[in-house]
């Protein structure tokens, strides 16, 4: 068999390899599972991060869509029965016929730069893990952690931090990776919130208005709940949940913390 360090990377699929072992292990470390924790790595690659997690973890499930590199972790962890390689796109996998308990599920990778939106969106579906452990482009890890009223603050920082806790752990630069990427990267962790502070229906009710609200970003929030054709809310009743919440009609998007969402998803799924 080929070894997998020989592989080269696809750009494609967006492949860039972590040959750093400190950093590796800080990962690793950095999850905090041990042997009653069931992890699920996303994106294993030439399995930077398995070789640290197999053996430790109570239950390892790998997601990888890259043939060769599927077929090779087969090979290598494909006859223990604490690890179960998956060949296939976590975009697509049903994640629940494939873990025992996804609320107490840890999820740990290296994602792709190119569809890092889709996949972090995925993995906090419902029912959603107790961790996730993600190395990130450093922007985007920004972009997540951000705080109301800054630059980096959007629709992307709404989107998580209503239904996660999110944290920048530490910075990994570019020459941590093979091929080198163009830019440096961060690890992230999210910590789903216990207990879900919307119902089904608000949480979809959410999605729309944060759409709604940054595609409008430079209109007020007033404006936006009125005019936008995802929201349509009646004057009244727009400025009546606004007045309620203690928020200004002419407060725009980026200057409402995650908790005013949440709370106006709570009024508009009943308005």
């Amino acid at each position: 068999m080929t070894p997998p360090g020989s592989r080269r990377a696809k750009r494609s699929l967006g492949q860039n390899f972590l040959v750093d072992p400190n950093l590796q292990r800080k990962i690793v470390e950095a999850l905090g599972a041990g042997p009653g924790d069931e992890v699920l790595e996303v994106g294993p690659g030439r399995g930077a991060l398995t070789r640290h997690l197999a053996g430790r973890v109570g239950r390892l499930v790998l997601v990888e869509l890259d043939d060769a590199l599927a077929a090779e972790l087969g090979a290598a962890y494909g006859d223990r029965a604490d690890v179960e390689v998956v060949h296939g796109d976590v975009l697509r996998v049903r994640l629940c016929d494939h873990v025992r308990d996804t609320s107490r599920l840890r999820v740990v990778g290296n994602i792709p730069y190119n569809i890092t939106t889709p996949i972090l969106f995925r993995l906090l579906e419902r029912p959603r893990p107790a961790e996730i452990v993600l190395m990130v482009q450093d922007e985007v890890a920004e972009r997540i952690v951000a705080e109301p009223g800054t630059k980096a603050y959007g629709a992307l920082a709404v989107g998580v931090q209503t239904v996660a806790r999110a944290e920048r752990l530490f910075g990994v630069g570019r020459n941590a990776f093979r091929p080198t990427p163009r830019v440096d990267s961060a690890v992230v962790r999210l910590q789903p919130l216990r207990p879900e502070p919307l119902a089904e229906a608000e949480e979809a009710r959410l999605r729309l208005l944060v759409r709604a609200a940054f595609q409008w970003r430079r209109k007020q929030i007033g404006k936006i709940l009125r005019g936008h054709p995802d929201l349509l809310i009646p004057p009244g009743p727009a400025d009546e949940i606004l007045a309620r919440l203690g928020v200004g009609a002419s407060e725009r998007p980026e200057r409402l913390a995650p908790e005013t969402f949440v709370s106006l998803a709570r009024r508009l799924t009943v308005a």
